[in-house]
């Protein structure tokens, strides 16, 4: 059964990328598919679903940096969002419960205010899985959406203390004794090279911090969560996150597909299902509205909001356990699970047109943004740049690097991460502005007419892409040259527009023989 899941799933997801939607939309398609017919979610299924999740969060925790999880809008953000919605929702839908769909609807005010608690969850695999998709985890809309899921995981914990009346056990505290002990754990994996203890060592801290936070009465997950924000911002932190995309990719499809195989919906339960997907907008509205008003830029809050735009994983969660203590009916499990799937496939999409949608609609979006955002986070200027590189990763630094000693002052590279920016000065890596590529905004705020040439040097051909659409937009006139792993990469790049696309998988070798000539002299 397993095999053929997987074949099912590999099938659909091919067919979901043919027609430009992310593979997971035909991951979730296969899961129904085979509920259809007559295959159940096994054992084995859910614990590499649930292995899959796991490894999500550690990931997620490698790239986190706790500053921003203590700041006032963040938190503010996510209370602010988790008020509005209940006020706002809660009355609506006990309102058409009492008159326009009694007959979908018909539960008490009670369950109607967990169901709603539950639909204010946005599911972390999803946006995740979109955010690396799109290669944005280091972006400022992604650190935002991320940090408004961890305090949402929070609040799911608070939910299900005080739902079961159980709380965390008194050794819940000594988890605090992590923290001194980070230097250790630190030590311990800058020994372990870079082969194959690498994946291994990633496995043992995800799960053991699972299996940790679970023994002390804590959501497990959170522990997987915590190790890996032990970690973030250390040398090893990226190899870790490398190492494990693999394995995490595939355990996810498995989640994907348990989410078709929880249960074979009726007519019923699809109709009320469709109709609690007309809350997405509602959702997005809100997040929008308020990151704006905690003076973020209309482009995070844009972005933010339609990653969050979904419903979550942690809401089956809540609702599973209101179900075990007789607090829902069981019905919901499936309505929510196929609201989960539908919300999955139409955030997925949406997110895949953000920037365009961005740069078409920006001057109206302007009115949203208050005065304190438009200063605080004005783009920063490369002054008499005409020659960028946009990524200083390893291929970007080498570029530059090799271009520094002939262009001088007016070489000037562009960097997402603002913490990584001391590192990359040790580097010799000087001229650096800290911005975005995929934002238009940063475009114009350059002196694009002055440029001569943009190296393009991001690992995600779709972040290459939507980068190269903003230069377009913003008017660019000069030269692009980018980096492309393979040979319909190359070519898409080129029909786009770009004027040099290296492949540095099938060129290095040029490169090699090109350096080591000298020895034969």
């Amino acid at each position: 059964m397993a095999v053929m899941a997987l074949g099912i799933a590999l099938i659909l997801g091919l067919l979901a990328k043919q027609v430009n939607l992310p593979p997971l939309v035909g991951y979730l398609v296969a899961g129904f598919a085979l509920n259809i017919f007559g295959f159940d979610a096994s054992d084995t299924l859910q614990t590499v679903a649930n292995l899959g999740v796991t490894l999500l969060l550690f990931t997620i925790g490698l790239k986190i940096n706790l500053k921003d999880l203590i700041k006032v809008e963040i938190w503010g953000s996510a209370i602010s969002h988790l008020g509005l919605w209940m006020l706002t929702v809660a009355p609506l839908a006990f309102g058409l419960s009492l008159f326009a769909l009694s007959d979908l609807l018909n539960i008490a005010f009670t369950e109607l205010a967990i169901l709603v608690f539950a639909f204010s969850f946005s599911s972390t695999v999803c946006a995740i899985k979109i955010l690396e998709d799109a290669s944005e985890l280091k972006s400022r809309h992604s650190n935002l959406a991320i940090s408004i899921l961890i305090i949402q995981d929070i609040f799911a914990v608070l939910f299900m203390v005080f739902a079961t009346g159980k709380a965390p056990s008194l050794w819940a505290l000594a988890l605090v004794a992590l923290i001194p002990l980070r230097p250790l754990i630190l030590a311990f994996a800058d020994r372990l090279g870079h082969g194959e203890l690498v994946p291994l060592a990633g496995f043992v801290l995800a799960l053991g911090g699972y299996a940790l936070f679970d023994l002390v009465g804590l959501k497990g997950d959170l522990g997987a969560l915590g190790i890996g924000m032990l970690m973030a911002n250390t040398k090893k932190a990226d190899e870790l996150y490398k190492s494990l995309i693999s394995f995490k990719e595939i355990f996810l499809i498995a989640f994907f597909l348990t989410i078709g195989l929880s249960g074979l919906p009726d007519l019923k339960t699809i109709g009320v299902a469709l109709f609690l997907s007309l809350l997405l907008p509602l959702k997005f509205v809100l997040f929008f509205f308020v990151f704006s008003a905690f003076s973020f830029r209309v482009r995070t809050a844009l972005l933010s909001a339609l990653l969050l735009s979904n419903f979550s994983e942690f809401g089956l969660i809540v609702t599973s356990l209101s179900v075990s203590e007789g607090l829902l009916h069981e019905e919901w499990l499936l309505t929510l699970a196929l609201v989960m799937a539908f919300s999955f496939v139409i955030s997925s999409f949406l997110y895949r047109y953000a920037h365009r949608i961005y740069a078409m609609y920006k001057s109206k979006l302007a009115r949203f943004q208050r005065k304190r955002a438009s200063i605080k986070n004005m783009p920063t200027r490369a002054l008499g740049a005409q020659v960028m590189i946009v990524g200083l990763g390893r291929v970007g630094v080498g570029a530059y690097l090799s271009l520094k000693e002939e262009w001088g002052d007016k070489l000037w590279g562009v960097e997402i991460d603002r913490a990584r920016v001391p590192g990359l000065n040790k580097l010799e890596v000087t001229n650096i502005v800290v911005g975005d590529g995929d934002d238009i905004e940063f475009w114009e705020a350059q002196e694009i007419e002055s440029i001569k040439l943009i190296m393009l040097a991001m690992p995600s051909i779709d972040e290459i892409l939507v980068v190269v659409r903003q230069l377009q937009t913003a008017g660019y006139r000069g030269r692009i040259s980018t980096v492309a792993r393979y040979d319909d990469e190359r070519e898409r790049l080129l029909a786009m527009g770009v004027d040099v696309a290296f492949n540095y998988y099938s060129e290095v070798g040029a490169g090699l023989a090109n350096e080591s000539c000298h020895l034969l002299r």
